[in-house]
C-alpha cells in the first residue's frame, strides 16, 4: 500500500480534518520533525509532506520509494529541487491559499498599533478611566488612514490586495519593486529611500531572497518619519532585527512583526530587550493561519496529489 507521510502535521492545526488523505493510502502522521529525524521517517514513503521540514539531497537519495512531495506551503526554499529534478521526484506547493489572511492580519496589526489599542484597553481594565470622570479619553492620540501615505515594499497578489483596501480606506499607496522588474501597475513606483522617506505606513509583502535579506536596516530606519508604522508580512530577515530594535527605543516608530529571521523567537533576539514595548507588536507567523487558509491548503495538497496520481 501506498504510504504517505506528514512530517509536521502539528503545524497545519489541530482542528484541520487530516482524514482525506486516507484516500490515497495509509497515512503516517508525525507533529513535529527533527532533522535527525527525517530521514528515518521518510525512508519508505512514496508521498511525503512537509510544511516547514528540510529534505535534502541526501536525504532523497536514501529514500528509493519517494516520488511526491507536497510542500504545505507556497514558499519552496525547504526542498533541493535540483536533487529532486536528479532523483525523478515530483514537488508541488500550494499557491494563492493564504492572501485573504494575511492581507486581513496586516490591518489587523495596523490597527493595532495605529490607535494604541493595547494602552486604552489597559486604561480601561486597570480603572483608570473609571476614575478619570470623563466619557473619553484622548491621552494617546491616533491618526486616520485617509489621506495618509502608504508605501508597499513588494506588489504581488498580497501587496496587491493590501493596495486596494488602503485605497478603499483613503490612504495614498506607492510601492517599491525590491527586483525593479514589477513595474506595471496603476500604483506609482518609488525608489526605497523615498518610499521609507515619505509615507505614514510601510508594509513588506516580499519573499526573502538576496535582493531583500537586510533590506530594513541602520542604514535606512532613519529615513522613516517620527510615528511612522512599519509591518512585515514577508518574510524574516528582510528587517535587521537589532537595528529596528534600536531604532524603537530610540525615538518615536512603531512596528508589527509576523515574521522573524529565527522562529520562534530566539531568546537573545534584541527585540525582546526592546524598552518601549508600546511600540512593537510581535505575532508567531500566524498571518497566514485563518481556518479558512488551512482549509484551502489542505485541499491545494489533495488536488497536488490527485494531479500527480492522475498523471503516473
Amino acid at each position: 500500500m501506498r504510504q504517505i507521510v506528514i512530517l509536521d502535521a502539528k503545524t497545519l492545526g489541530e482542528d484541520l480534518d487530516l482524514g482525506v488523505l486516507e484516500q490515497f493510502g495509509r497515512v503516517v502522521r508525525y507533529e513535529t520533525t527533527t532533522t535527525e529525524e527525517t530521514l528515518e521517517r521518510i525512508a519508505s514513503a512514496d508521498i511525503v509532506i512537509t510544511n516547514k521540514v528540510v529534505i535534502t539531497a541526501n536525504m532523497m537519495q536514501e529514500s528509493s520509494r519517494l516520488k511526491l512531495i507536497c510542500i504545505a506551503a507556497t514558499g519552496m526554499n525547504n526542498v533541493d529541487l535540483e536533487a529532486a529534478k536528479h532523483y525523478g521526484i515530483s514537488v508541488k506547493n500550494v499557491a494563492g491559499y493564504s492572501t485573504q489572511s494575511v492581507v486581513q492580519h496586516t490591518f489587523a496589526m495596523l490597527f493595532y498599533l495605529l490607535e494604541q489599542l493595547k494602552y486604552y484597553d489597559e486604561r480601561v481594565k486597570d480603572g483608570t478611566w473609571m476614575q478619570s470622570g470623563l466619557f473619553t479619553d484622548v491621552s494617546r492620540p491616533f491618526y486616520e488612514i485617509s489621506d495618509k501615505k502608504w508605501g508597499i515594499i513588494g506588489l504581488g497578489s498580497i501587496g496587491q490586495e493590501v493596495a486596494r483596501i488602503a485605497t478603499a480606506f483613503g490612504a495614498e499607496v506607492s510601492y517599491h519593486s525590491t527586483s525593479s522588474k514589477n513595474l506595471r501597475h496603476a500604483y506609482p513606483h518609488k525608489s526605497l529611500e523615498f518610499l521609507l522617506k515619505d509615507s505614514d505606513i510601510i508594509s513588506i509583502h516580499a519573499p526573502l531572497n538576496e535582493d531583500t535579506y537586510n533590506l530594513i536596516n541602520e542604514l535606512n530606519l532613519p529615513y522613516l518619519k517620527n510615528r511612522a508604522i512599519l509591518l512585515n508580512l514577508g518574510r524574516g530577515g528582510i528587517i535587521n532585527e537589532t537595528d529596528l530594535a534600536y531604532e524603537l527605543d530610540r525615538r518615536e516608530i512603531y512596528a508589527g512583526l509576523d515574521v522573524l529571521e529565527k522562529e520562534p523567537i530566539d531568546p537573545v533576539n534584541r527585540l525582546n530587550e526592546v524598552v518601549h514595548k508600546e511600540r512593537l507588536l510581535i505575532t508567531p507567523h500566524m498571518a497566514w493561519t485563518s481556518i479558512e487558509a488551512r482549509k484551502k491548503l489542505l485541499d491545494g495538497i489533495v488536488e497536488n496529489i490527485k494531479t500527480y496520481l492522475e498523471e503516473s
